[in-house]
């Protein structure tokens, strides 16, 4: 009897049952769109932010840098622009510097990096060297005392190298590198003059394996050619820890058994907090960074588009489910109300309140069941949507720019190995529908239902038989 009442009435009143579902499914339709543009751009970031250190790096420790060591007065082309103004450098001479300098942090003892290594927590930590290379080539020309003209003479250029730690199942970043041309490094290169490119430097610079590059006035074989996963703040070359220490230099000190990075593996994400404490103890004046620390490091549109959709697009689908479900709720009492003599007549032939009640809700839930469909189906049209129409989102990876008291060409060399520290990086935005977007919508759908159904029948229960025989013409 419920079954066939309820398909009698539904089939009774098939334009207000569908405007109803339409509108629950907009509604739901709206929020499936929002939630998955928002996992979409949840998912960019993370990729940003996970891939900056390598799979199986959960935190890095680095060292501020000493005051007075920054590119701009530590670099020896600096002495040279001097020796040319007071005379020592003749004019003509042709000038070809090239030097491996540590321009970004503060310098870890082996002894740090041991003790950081045997924190309870810790499972695997690694050093390494971030360091610039640095190349001014040019002749010097005619300059008159006090010219500042010196610069203009000579070309600057600048690319980033890593020194690692060979082992690949170390946490760093080569972790999550894949290994495109030639080979990777094995224990057998830790002292060697062979490098390893990442793909998209070796592209723009036709590098391949067997091609020799000059990284600090030493010779190196790209032994092979690597990728990272996109989002990665990646250097431009990787040697081995040693030769970096060995040919590096931070001004005109050498970096002998020193790292500038640590890269540290906690036991488990639970323990990453307790990891973290422990490294600021032992390392004071240290920086200890995680995944949740880096994100104030990426700015750009990845962050505006993750402010709208978690902001913006959380209020709007408040709203418009909100507008649904009144509409679905007002709809409903309002045909109630228009079957008074129905419902009364009912009464007056037995039927209990509850039971009404029931038929009443039975009719909203498969309504509600109906929007719940449609609304799903109109999710995964504007997640579709959204993958073919998005742009590409853009992060800035890197550290905040290098102070330095230098000027002229000094200061200008800083700014240009300061800029060779920040990456921006693109990200295609996707808008994934989760399962969890899906259970969300079909719970919306019966919500909705629910309380269409609960304030119906309230107006239903309240009505008399005595209704029913007054408005019998």
């Amino acid at each position: 009897m419920f079954w066939t009442y309820l398909r009698r009435e539904l089939r009774r009143r098939i334009r207000q049952a569908v405007f109803i579902a339409l509108g629950l499914a907009l509604g739901i339709g709206l929020v499936i769109t929002v939630t998955s543009a928002a996992a979409g751009v949840q998912n960019a970031q993370a990729s940003v932010l996970h891939s900056l250190y390598g799979v199986g790096t959960d935190l890095t420790v680095t060292q501020p840098p000493k005051k007075g060591t920054s590119a701009g007065t530590s670099f020896g082309f600096s002495q040279q622009i001097k020796d040319v103004r007071n005379g020592q450098i003749a004019s003509g001479t042709k000038i070809n510097d090239n030097e491996l300098l540590n321009t970004q942090y503060g310098t870890l003892s082996a002894g740090q990096l041991a003790a950081v290594s045997g924190q309870q927590h810790v499972t695997a930590a690694a050093g390494a060297l971030v360091l610039s290379d640095i190349t001014v080539t040019g002749t010097v020309p005619a300059l008159n005392a006090g010219s500042g003209s010196f610069s203009s003479s000579f070309t600057t250029s600048t690319f980033t190298v890593d020194g690692v730690n060979v082992a690949r199942d170390t946490p760093g970043p080569l972790s999550s590198a894949t290994v495109t041309a030639g080979r990777g490094f094995g224990q057998a290169d830790a002292t060697g003059d062979v490098a390893l490119a990442d793909s998209g430097y070796a592209t723009a610079n036709k590098l391949k394996p067997g091609s020799t590059v000059d990284i600090g006035n030493t010779n190196f074989k790209i032994v092979g050619i690597v990728s990272v996963p996109q989002g990665s703040s990646t250097p431009n070359l990787y040697i081995p820890l040693a030769k970096a220490q060995r040919i590096g230099a931070t001004g005109k000190a050498k970096l002998t058994n020193e790292v500038n990075t640590i890269y540290v593996s906690a036991g488990s994400a639970a323990d990453i907090p307790a990891v973290q404490q422990e490294l600021t103890r032992l390392l004071p004046s240290a920086t200890v960074t995680d995944a949740s620390d880096l994100a104030s490091q990426v700015t750009g549109s990845v962050g505006s588009a993750a402010s709208l959709a978690g902001n913006l697009g959380e209020w709007l689908s408040v709203a418009v489910l909100v507008a649904a479900f009144g509409l679905a709720i007002l709809l409903t009492m309002a045909a109630v109300a228009r079957r008074v003599r129905e419902f009364g007549t009912l009464k007056a032939l037995g039927w209990r309140s509850r039971r009404i009640v029931g038929q009443v809700m039975g009719e909203s839930l498969a309504v509600g069941a109906v929007g719940g469909v449609a609304g799903v189906a109109l999710g995964y049209g504007g997640a579709a949507l959204i993958d073919k129409l998005a742009p590409k989102l853009s992060a800035i990876v890197g550290a905040p720019p290098a102070t330095t008291t230098a000027s002229g060409a000094a200061a200008k060399l800083a700014q240009q190995v300061s800029s060779a520290a920040t990456h921006t990086v693109y990200v295609t935005l996707t808008a994934p529908v989760t399962l969890s977007a899906i259970l969300l919508a079909v719970a919306l759908a019966v919500a909705g239902g629910l309380l269409a159904g609960i304030f119906g029948g309230w107006r239903a229960a309240r009505l008399r038989p005595a209704s029913a025989l007054a408005r019998v013409e």
